[in-house]
């Protein structure tokens, strides 16, 4: 019997056969599509010192769930220099301050509207491991090498009140910018004692802390609001009232902004 060849048989099969063998080894050398985001926003946060191991986490956990905006820069020192350098003109996009009056000053320079309260702090008194100075209580304040924050920061502010709601008078060795420049010098074992946020020690290996009398009494709200209209910020401010951010807060030993807001 005389066989036919199978193109001659099965013409339109072979060629299917070999359109699909083409198409097939086409697909395979094609690149994988690029699936992630690129940030599209980019913010500038000017935050109270005392917030910045709470607010590195935030912004970790933010940006991870917002990843068309990256953060550049977070900008950690006293509110009140933060506001001083907001209201002569530093491009901010998120202020988050340790107390409502340097919030004020900047809402009433026309930057920002409708601060809300997202966390509260109170004070402690810090003493380097072991108790150098033997201080337990806020009357020992004024017989040792004490450091405060000055009384224009939030925690100067505070730890005046404290102070005076106590009857105790205290003479500093120095005055700090910051809360965190207080920790640091009681952490060096440069001071006995200091007046740091309820916050600030937590986790601290290099310092001891007591809650004097009266701190319920005197309590720091903090207050955030977004400072432009550049994408991400309001957003930015939406997370750190989150259940989440709110979370993290706690974690770190601040007060809720239920609390505050009563």
């Amino acid at each position: 019997m005389r066989r036919i060849p199978l193109a001659v048989r099965y013409p339109f099969a072979l060629l299917a056969a070999g359109t699909l063998a083409l198409s097939g080894c086409s697909a395979q050398d094609e690149p994988a599509a690029e699936t992630s985001t690129a940030p599209t926003s980019t913010l500038t946060i000017s935050a109270a010192a005392s917030l910045q191991r709470s607010f590195d986490q935030i912004a970790q956990e933010f940006t991870a769930a917002h990843p068309e905006t990256a953060i550049s820069t977070i900008a950690y020192d006293g509110s009140s220099t933060l506001a001083t350098q907001i209201v002569e003109g530093a491009p901010v996009d998120v202020f988050a301050s340790a107390d409502e009056k340097n919030m004020a000053t900047v809402t009433e320079a026309g930057l920002g509207e409708n601060p809300q309260i997202f966390a509260t702090n109170t004070l402690v008194i810090a003493v380097p491991a072991g108790n150098p100075g033997k201080v337990s209580s806020l009357e020992d304040l004024a017989g040792v090498t004490t450091v405060l924050c000055a009384p224009q920061v939030p925690c100067g502010a505070a730890s005046t009140t404290l102070l005076e709601n106590q009857s105790v008078s205290v003479e500093p060795a120095s005055l700090e910018q910051n809360v965190t420049s207080v920790l640091q010098k009681v952490s060096a074992g440069e001071a006995d004692a200091g007046l740091v946020y309820a916050t600030d020690v937590v986790g601290q290996d290099a310092v001891e802390s007591m809650v004097p009398a009266g701190a319920d009494q005197v309590v720091n709200s903090y207050p955030i609001t977004a400072l432009s209209q550049q994408p991400g910020a309001q957003d930015f401010v939406d997370f750190v009232l989150s259940e989440q951010g709110q979370q993290i807060l706690k974690e770190h030993g601040f007060g809720s902004a239920a609390g505050a807001n009563g």
